[in-house]
């Protein structure tokens, strides 16, 4: 028998667009509590449904680990378990379904648990974990397995039902962990790698794994959803992270890393003393990371570079300062061309994530971001549509609206939940159009890769043709427009 079953609700084959990419990475959240479990003196087994089919193979772990726990326990630090898909949600109600007719204590962590408290007690799970959790799951544990004292009422960090009255309680807030370098590394021997090694050699002829050298994100752009770490920022040491590089390198041979950081690489200092340590430890494996464009001057990409930076996802958002004032984004659209040439000056690839249909966003608020990207021409773009996540000041201002389906379904849903200025077809044209322009850019501007045919030309221009067609039948009569607040904001703004 197994202490704790740990798993997690993202399944790589339940999304199309995932499977598409085929970029499937071990869910390091789990992986960190199933780590300070085993140091804790816990038995602990991993089923991990980003590679296996819960619907046909998580009965059979149950039977093979007899588990005295099961815990439900998301990724933090994976995007598509921030963005609560519906799907998801589906995936952990069926694990909670087996489990609870195997008469198995079931816990639960993750953003839309979260979110929806009350949703996730009420369909069984014995308890939430709220903020960051592998503390709150350690003193729960004690109390379920080993008849520690601490009561549950107790435990910071708890959602539960009463179980006389069904009333749900929240205890108080945990704190944040400020010394990350005090966690052992994630538990990396639970994992299949050669499955994820397979998955990626065939559909890219190299294999990457994840890691992460932060928690949280201090800045405050009104449409993202924090509900782990709020705007709250904690770092490891340089020399800490370099030396898990050092392992991954010496244990599993990845050829690239991918730093799922909300925001890698905040401060100069940090990023200075990062390369060096990089460099003293032989640790250098290619990677990428996440950033924002007023991050990234000269000297911190020839930093990144050092340290076998080779790509940065930069949250540009839009061409428009209307919007990114809008978003309370914090940086002026002079920037986002600045950081694109310091990084392809230091050979690093420039990448945008680019967000659509937000309130207020007319015709020629995205004229001005399809121009940005023609003229600053990253390596490649992130496109999706505006998408109201509770705890935000955006899910505020249009939740009123939000009367059937609340949450996409999969991560190329793309569906417009509120009142946007456009249908849902129109800003699938135009994620289309604009990859497809992306794509065929780069192919011409690089002699490795297969020659631009004609018949593509005219595709693009088919592409863009039917975008301005459904400009026109697609926009709705009443789109939701900037707050008041928004207006008066974009009025006074200044240099950031």
């Amino acid at each position: 028998m197994t202490d704790i079953l740990l798993t997690h609700s993202n399944h790589l084959f339940f999304d199309r667009k995932q499977v598409r990419k085929m970029q499937p990475y071990p869910p390091l959240g789990t992986l960190y509590a199933a780590a300070l479990l085993r140091d804790q003196g816990f038995s602990v087994a991993l089923f991990d449904t980003m590679v296996k089919n819960p619907d046909t193979e998580f009965e059979k772990a149950l039977a093979r680990h007899q588990p005295g726990v099961v815990v439900v326990y998301d990724d933090d630090f994976n995007f598509l378990s921030k963005m609560c898909l519906s799907r998801m949600r589906t995936v952990a109600f069926g694990i909670l379904r087996r489990c609870k007719a195997a008469g198995i204590t079931v816990i639960v962590h993750g953003s839309d648990a979260t979110d929806h408290l009350a949703d996730y007690l009420r369909e069984g799970f014995d308890f939430v974990l709220v903020g960051e959790a592998e503390e709150t799951l350690s003193e729960l544990l004690k109390h379920l397995l080993r008849r520690d004292p601490l009561l549950p009422t107790e435990i910071r960090g708890l959602a539960f039902l009463d179980q006389r009255s069904g009333q749900l309680i929240r205890t108080s807030v945990r704190k944040l962990m400020p010394n990350l370098d005090a966690l052992p590394f994630p538990a990396w021997d639970l994992v299949d790698m050669p499955t994820y090694r397979k998955l990626w050699n065939e559909a890219h002829g190299f294999f990457s794994l994840n890691l992460v050298s932060s928690r949280g994100c201090p800045y405050h752009c009104n449409w993202c959803a924090k509900p782990i770490y709020g705007t709250s920022y904690n770092c490891r040491s340089p020399e800490n992270v370099a030396r898990e590089m050092r392992f991954l390198k010496d244990r599993y041979a990845p050829d690239h890393l991918w730093f799922a950081d909300d925001i890698f690489a905040l401060r100069p200092a940090w990023t200075d003393q990062f390369a060096s340590a990089v460099k003293n430890l032989d640790a250098a494996i290619p990677f990428k990371m996440q950033s924002r464009v007023d991050l990234i001057t000269p000297a911190t990409a020839q930093a990144l570079g050092a340290a076998g930076c080779v790509e940065v996802w930069m949250g540009a958002e839009s061409g428009s300062q209307k919007i990114l004032n809008a978003m309370e984004k914090g940086t002026k659209v002079g920037q986002i061309s600045q950081a694109t040439q310091a990084l392809k000056s230091a050979g690093i690839r420039a990448c945008y994530f680019l967000q659509f249909g937000y309130p207020g966003e007319t015709w020629s608020d995205i004229q001005a971001t399809i121009q940005l990207v023609r003229q600053t021409q990253p390596h490649d773009v992130g496109i999706s549509v505006a998408y109201p996540l509770p705890g935000t000041r955006f899910y505020e201002m249009v939740h009123e609206q939000l009367t059937g389906k609340t949450n996409w379904d999969d991560s190329e849903d793309l569906a417009m939940l509120f009142h946007g200025t456009y249908s849902k077809e129109f800003y699938g044209a135009l994620h289309d159009a604009l990859h497809f322009e992306v794509d065929l850019r780069n192919r011409l501007q690089s002699s490795s890769l297969k020659p631009v045919e004609a018949s593509e030309w005219a595709a693009l221009c088919r592409h863009w043709l039917r975008v301005e067609e459904l400009e026109v039948r697609c926009r709705n009569s009443n789109p939701t427009e900037l707050s008041k607040k928004s207006g008066e904001e974009e009025l006074r703004a200044v240099n950031y």
